[in-house]
């Protein structure tokens, strides 16, 4: 397996794709080709379209898949542009698709992409494209402390935003902050000293990363669109890492499980909703106790699966 990046829940990512002879997958967030090699693995004839917006992770996937060469189509391109991929790739619809949500090992471990808190000297970077002109850096210098606020409260949950964010606008007045060693300092000065810890700037650094990357832009809308592609029986599998992504997940997949939503009092149904897909399981799978032993990046791993309807 490629060191590039350690691919989470490999088998039950399979056993939830539940992958059918022939079939036509989707690997929308392809990082160093983990899942993507399985998938093609799993059987001659089955046919892959995958994307990632990573020129390294591009890079990567090529060579990591070169023994498939004609059964798969690779794309640098966010994944939320399925419809012109499978337009390119003549798809129509598919046998299942399967979204990896979670940052990869290579980028949070290449310290100049400005992923990693710990990384002191990396620049604050954390665009996933480099092609993109938003970086941590023009977030953290230039946005107003309103956004700031939003950004870190909304996305990074972080119980103490209003002093880090003051912080930030302090420190800044004094001059541009351009590194994650600068930044982390600035976190770990906001919070009192019983919190203090080496993680303290994790929650900071996400929010950030989430904004650089609109991660969750479009995110439910594209979730609903791509599972619609699925073919009867077609299946359609999500991981994520943190509460923010899962929980919309959770409520696309929800919602298109439901039925009709009428007042029970309705003597007929008047709302036309139909039940699109089934749920696989009442609750997200997990990795093993096994694979957590030996990848620390899996802990916090959800695996959401659906099934549509037949």
């Amino acid at each position: 397996m490629s060191e590039y990046h350690r691919p989470i829940m490999v088998e039950e990512v399979l056993a939830g794709l539940n992958i059918r002879p022939g079939g036509i997958y989707f690997d929308g967030t392809a990082g160093g080709g983990g899942h993507s090699f399985a998938i093609l693995a799993s059987d001659p004839t089955v046919r892959l379209v995958a994307t990632d917006k990573d020129e390294d992770a591009i890079r990567e996937v090529t060579e990591r898949l070169s023994p498939y060469a004609g059964r798969f189509k690779l794309y640098r391109t966010d994944f939320k542009n399925f419809e012109e991929v499978f337009s390119d790739a003549g798809v129509g619809q598919i046998d299942g698709y399967l979204l990896d949500l979670g940052i990869s090992s290579h980028q949070i471990d290449t310290s100049s992409r400005g992923f990693a808190y710990m990384s002191d000297d990396a620049p604050l970077d954390m665009r996933m494209d480099n092609r993109a002109s938003l970086t941590a850096e023009v977030v953290v210098n230039e946005y107003s402390e309103d956004a700031l606020l939003r950004i870190l409260r909304d996305y990074g949950e972080e119980t103490f935003a209003t002093s880090i964010v003051r912080r930030i606008i302090m420190k800044r007045q004094q001059g541009r902050i351009t590194t994650c060693g600068e930044l982390r300092t600035i976190i770990e000065a906001s919070v009192p000293a019983k919190y203090r810890f080496s993680a303290c700037a994790r929650k900071t650094f996400q929010a950030i990363r989430i904004e650089v990357n609109g991660e969750l832009n479009g995110l439910a809308e594209c979730i609903q669109a791509l599972t619609r592609r699925l073919k009867s029986g077609g299946r359609g599998c999500i991981l994520t890492f943190h509460s923010l992504e899962d929980r919309i997940v959770k409520n696309v997949f929800r919602s298109m499980s439901q039925g009709c939503v009428c007042p029970k009092t309705f003597p007929v149904c008047v709302c036309g909703k139909k039940q699109e897909v089934v749920l696989v399981g009442n609750k997200p799978l997990t990795a093993s106790e096994e694979e957590r032993k030996e990848n620390s990046r899996s802990k916090s791993a959800k695996l959401r699966i659906v099934r549509k309807v037949e």
